[in-house]
């Protein structure tokens, strides 16, 4: 019995002595291009330390994400994440750290570490991208996609594959979607809020799974997500075909926009328009924040689409961005 309680005591999480315990759930929300500060503050110093940044990828393999390694005089930064960091310094027992312009691949688990050789310890903080998921189909139909082509077809919208944990909020937030499509972890799931017959039966509403799949061989469709951007996306009037599309909006100084930048705009500026119009993938869509009978009839906010029209129809406007 004397033994047993010894395993017990050993297991129980070690008590922080130089760290400040972080909150119950420690959590930071910023956008893509905001600035962040990771909390990290000392309790107290041991006489010799060092202050070690890594980001958890427990997706990757290899060696650890370093992203700074500080002391008391020097602070040398590491891969991709080391140009963008620094350690706010607010006063004497401050470790936290700062990230400058956020992108989406930045969302994840941080590590803050004080390493002292004897009784190094460590503290966690989640960074998570505020942004939206959408289903991209390809052209040709559904379930086309490889992993790997899923990966850049979400790139070339603006977006990244979405993770299961934004896919997940993307459902809490009214997202139902009858087509599976692969995620960043090469798992492949689909988002169900009112379960019907043709999106696998009665089964209760949650992110159905179809596990990991072969990322060379298996095809499906790819759920991206992506974040607030730089510039803005608005609508041309007119009865364009796509090359009168592009045309129009390069009049203007402006590019047509990617799918990834029309679900920004409708996400976080509310954008409404009740007119279709060409994306740069050949792709028309319109979103809509405020859902009415004469634009779509769906009573949800969304973004809709009428697909891949033969890109010389003459009936659709433009969605330009700059």
């Amino acid at each position: 019995m004397t033994e047993h309680l010894r395993l017990l005591d050993f297991a129980a999480p070690k008590k922080l002595k130089y760290l400040l315990e972080p909150p119950v759930y420690a959590e930071v929300i910023g956008r893509r291009g905001d600035n962040v500060t990771l909390p990290c503050i000392l309790r107290s110093k041991p006489s010799h330390y060092k202050v070690k940044w890594t980001k958890l990828e427990p997706e990757r393999a290899g060696p650890e994400n370093i992203i700074m390694i500080s002391n008391a005089h020097a602070l040398k930064p590491y891969g991709r994440l080391g140009p963008r960091a620094s350690l706010r310094n607010a006063h004497a027992m401050d470790a936290s750290l700062q990230l400058s312009q956020l992108e989406l691949e930045d969302g994840g688990t941080y590590r803050c570490e004080l390493v002292n050789g004897i009784e190094d310890e460590s503290v966690a903080v989640i960074l998570r991208i505020e942004g939206v998921v959408f289903p991209y189909q390809s052209r040709n139909g559904r379930y086309r996609f490889t992993f790997h082509e899923a990966k850049e077809v979400c790139a070339e919208q603006d977006a990244t594959l979405a993770s299961y944990n934004q896919l997940y909020i993307a459902w809490t937030e009214g997202l139902d979607w009858c087509n599976a499509g692969w995620l960043s972890d090469g798992t492949v799931h689909y988002p169900i809020i009112h379960p019907r017959p043709a999106c696998g039966g009665e089964l209760l509403s949650g992110i159905r799974s179809y596990g990991p799949k072969d990322k060379n061989h298996d095809r499906f469709d790819a759920f991206c997500f992506t974040s607030q951007t730089s510039g803005s996306v608005y609508y041309v009037s007119g009865s364009f075909s796509f090359e009168q599309a592009e045309r129009a909006c390069k009049r203007q100084g402006a590019e047509l926009a990617l799918v990834g930048q029309l679900y920004a705009a409708w996400r976080f500026q509310n954008y409404d328009q009740c007119d279709g119009g060409w994306l740069r993938d050949g792709s028309v869509r319109f979103p809509i924040s405020n859902p009415r009978e004469r634009c779509g009839g769906i009573p949800e906010a969304g973004v809709r689409s009428f697909g891949f029209p033969n890109k010389t129809t003459h009936l659709y406007g433009a969605y330009c961005y700059r």
